[in-house]
């Protein structure tokens, strides 16, 4: 059994204890989860207690996701909360879709595995807050949050950024862009990390935007703003494959499935009054990175592999140039700026890379699988290689060379594509106020 036990809020403090027991055979564990804000700046007064308590309880929610997994215990319980069935619903599909590649890679069938109790509940009416016109952006640092950032900025639009956790290339790249960083700290339980190392217990990949996306709706309540905004692009609708009958995308938290339920589980069981969207919904990867290569001088400075921002940090500059992530960024800066300029930022020319072919065939779509990590399309990558191949100075790669070989039959086609994956679409649920701004 896994049970949902209660949380505490310092005020004072600005701090929340959360608290999970697991309870396994003939063991049991108790868990803590402290999350905390800025004491200067949280306000528990802001907003209707009404509204904080269940901005609260869907934060609480999500944070159980990291310790449920360890063993998919089939009973929920929740001592605190009670649930309609439509908010059931909506946990049921963000723990199996969220988990979706967890349990492809750890074998598990998910198939009626999640079920959140549900309670006789009336349907209590969600208050309305004043209108701020402030908004909270999630920043990460890399190119996407920055091309956010920096539209944001020359439409006129009042915001800071947000950080869950303090890394340095969030606190640099912020000060390029000129704006406030607003950090909130997670304290995961460490029993979790040690649990991690046994053979019994499973482990792997958690819907970990649906756990910044909570806590920023929770800081937009405590520091005055009423809109948090994400940077997922059309490309994080598109998954990895299937298994067990449901389609496995690594990105499902950031796709715009997910972007609709949490906007209408805000807007009917927390407040309408904090707008949840993506401002970049409407564009591909490879467009968000054609605007990014008009804004040189963060190229120094920004990241977008994901090896920097793991619990568990490393000593590998900006760029590992390892994985998928860094392999899918440069084959697109490639397509548009300089190849002197490429190579500076990664320090090396991944298209001359062997041990990167059988990624590259992955992203191209000569493999069964798209990598699990967050990258574009197939169409997106072959698309950069054609313009990078346009361009010139990679003729003798490699990895462009095995591009030539497979796809030159259908370059035509590849340059078409240009039409539909460097135009805005109508994926898209962007506010009427933020429209001018694209």
């Amino acid at each position: 059994m896994f049970t949902f036990k209660s949380y505490k809020i310092n005020r004072e403090a600005a701090t929340v204890h959360f608290t999970y027991e697991l309870v396994h055979d003939d063991e049991q564990f108790s868990f803590v989860e402290k999350i905390s804000f800025d004491p200067a700046r949280a306000d528990f007064t802001r907003a209707p207690e009404a509204v904080l308590t269940a901005a609260f309880d869907t934060l609480f929610l999500i944070l159980g996701i990291s310790y449920w997994k360890l063993f998919c215990s089939k009973e929920i319980k929740l001592e605190t909360i009670k649930l309609s069935p439509e908010q059931a619903k909506f946990w049921n599909t963000v723990y199996t879709k969220g988990l979706g590649e967890f349990f492809y890679k750890n074998n598990i069938d998910f198939r009626g595995l999640v079920n959140f109790p549900v309670s006789d509940v009336q349907k209590q009416k969600v208050e309305v807050l004043p209108k701020v016109g402030k908004s909270l952006v999630l920043w990460g640092g890399g190119k996407d949050s920055i091309v956010t950032t920096e539209l944001l900025k020359s439409c006129g639009k009042e915001f800071d950024l947000f950080s869950l956790n303090e890394y340095e290339i969030q606190k640099k790249v912020a000060g390029i862009a000129g704006k406030s960083l607003l950090i909130v700290r997670r304290e995961i339980d460490p029993q979790l990390f040690e649990l991690n190392q046994r053979t019994d217990v499973y482990n792997g990949h958690v819907p970990i935007s649906c756990i910044y996306s909570t806590t920023a709706v929770l800081a937009a309540l405590l520091y005055g703003y009423d809109s948090v905004l994400i940077s997922n692009e059309e490309s994080a609708n598109y998954g990895n494959m299937e298994y067990l009958g449901e389609y496995i995308n690594h990105q499902w938290s950031k796709s715009h499935e997910f972007e609709k339920m949490l906007q209408q589980y805000l807007a009917n069981f927390v407040t309408p009054s904090i707008i949840y969207f993506s401002f970049i919904r409407a564009f591909h990867e490879i467009k968000i990175v054609e605007f990014f290569s008009k804004y040189p001088h963060y190229f120094e400075s920004f990241s977008s592999c994901n090896k920097n921002f793991k619990i568990e940090k490393t000593e590998h500059g900006l760029w590992c140039g390892e994985c998928p992530k860094c392999a899918f960024v440069f084959a697109l800066l490639s397509a548009f700026v300089p190849k002197a300029e490429v190579l500076k930022i990664f320090g090396k020319n991944l298209f001359a890379e062997k041990s990167l072919q059988k990624t590259y065939r992955e992203l191209l779509g000569l493999e069964e699988i798209k990598p699990f990590d967050c990258v574009g399309t197939p169409e997106e990558t072959q698309l950069a290689f054609y313009l990078a191949r346009q361009k010139g100075g990679y003729e003798g790669d490699v990895i462009m060379h095995e591009f030539v070989a497979h796809f030159e039959k259908v370059f035509p086609e590849i340059k078409m594509s240009r039409e539909t994956l460097l135009e805005k679409n109508a994926t898209s649920l962007l506010p009427a106020d933020f429209n001018h701004c694209l």
